[in-house]
């Protein structure tokens, strides 16, 4: 009806008479609604038709009315006492329906329109409510099916909406409709409610879909198990080295100690074989003064073998020079006498 009086209005204002005028020139309508357009004419006139691209769909006679070849298509009359005003209707529009709308009065130009004819989908949010550990992303995806032409995706966090360089949104036709998916990043700040709108040009309103956001405050029981637990593995680590290294030097100082021990042992043992090829041969004749005979123990205070002996020996003293050209017999004959010296001959080892 609006549309009807603009008409008029636009009439009077550029005062045009005589020729047909056909508004709107372009109608954008959903699939199942009603589509209208006007014609006004300030001359009188008595056949009018209207056609939906090539197909003759209505005629008026304006002695005998309106002549419907289907109840799809109506028509309105707004005339007035200056101006005449009819309004075409075209119920239940189809998607094939669009193209061209023709109306001819008489000998009059033929005046066209076009009509465009949408069709909206659904919209849905995948998965529901998302729950996110605060300062965590989540993604939001979003399915918009079934629709024609491609639609248009947009986003709304917490009232506001979100610049279209922040999601990423593709489609692709599946029997003359369009699918589009888009990809939301959120961070989790604060808990808020997401929502996903998809429309064309003939809704009025977007049609949407919205989920919350959950924003959980991080847990730190859980950070703190697993760093103790890093913790408690590494120090069991380094506790298991320190007593494998404690062991090992144990062992080589046992080793080294045992190696060095026998190495003493060894030189004591040479050592104690060069000795006793040192060792100096008994003297026989050595007795303690005054003593005639000894008996030996077998091993004396130096650890020693001695042999027991029973006898001894006097020797003469030959230093003197008073007997010492007397020779060997003086030397025998010497030996009953006194003068005797005792000498002790003593091997140093």
């Amino acid at each position: 009806m609006a549309s009807v009086f603009f008409t008029l209005l636009l009439l009077y204002a550029t005062g045009v008479s005589g020729v047909p005028q056909l508004e709107p020139l372009n109608v954008t309508v959903l699939r199942g609604s009603e589509a209208r357009f006007n014609i006004s004419l300030s001359e009188a006139w008595y056949s009018m038709s209207w056609m939906l691209k090539t197909v003759l769909v209505l005629t008026i006679n304006s002695g005998t009315g309106v002549s419907e070849h289907n109840r799809r298509f109506a028509v309105k009359n707004y005339s007035s006492a200056d101006i005449y005003c009819w309004e075409f209707i075209i119920r239940d529009v189809w998607r094939n329906d669009s193209g061209d709308v023709s109306c001819g009065v008489q000998e009059k130009p033929t005046q066209t329109a076009q009509l465009f004819v949408q069709e909206s989908g659904t919209v849905r949010i995948v998965g529901g409510n998302i729950t996110v550990a605060q300062g965590h992303q989540a993604i939001v995806q979003c399915e918009a099916s079934g629709w024609f032409p491609k639609p248009t995706v947009s986003w709304v966090v917490d009232g506001v909406m979100v610049n279209q360089n922040s999601y990423n949104s593709s489609s692709e036709a599946l029997d003359s409709l369009y699918n589009s998916i888009s990809l939301l990043t959120v961070r989790g700040v604060n808990s808020v409610q997401v929502k996903c709108l998809a429309s064309v040009s003939a809704l009025t309103t977007p049609l949407s879909s919205s989920i919350y956001l959950v924003v959980e405050p991080q847990d730190w029981t859980v950070l703190i198990a697993v760093v103790c637990s890093i913790g408690g593995f590494a120090l069991l680590v380094l506790l298991i080295l320190g007593i494998v290294f404690c062991c090992k030097r144990r062992k080589e100082a046992k080793s080294s100690y045992q190696k060095e021990m026998g190495r003493t042992r060894s030189q004591i043992e040479m050592s104690g074989g060069a000795v006793g090829q040192r060792l100096g041969k008994e003297n026989p004749a050595y007795v303690i003064d005054g003593q005639t005979s000894v008996t030996h123990s077998e091993f004396n205070d130096s650890g020693y073998i001695q042999t027991s002996y029973t006898k001894h020996f006097e020797i003469p003293d030959l230093v003197n020079g008073n007997q010492a050209a007397n020779g060997h017999a003086s030397a025998y004959n010497v030996l009953g006498v006194t003068g005797v010296r005792k000498h002790r001959h003593v091997t140093i080892v």
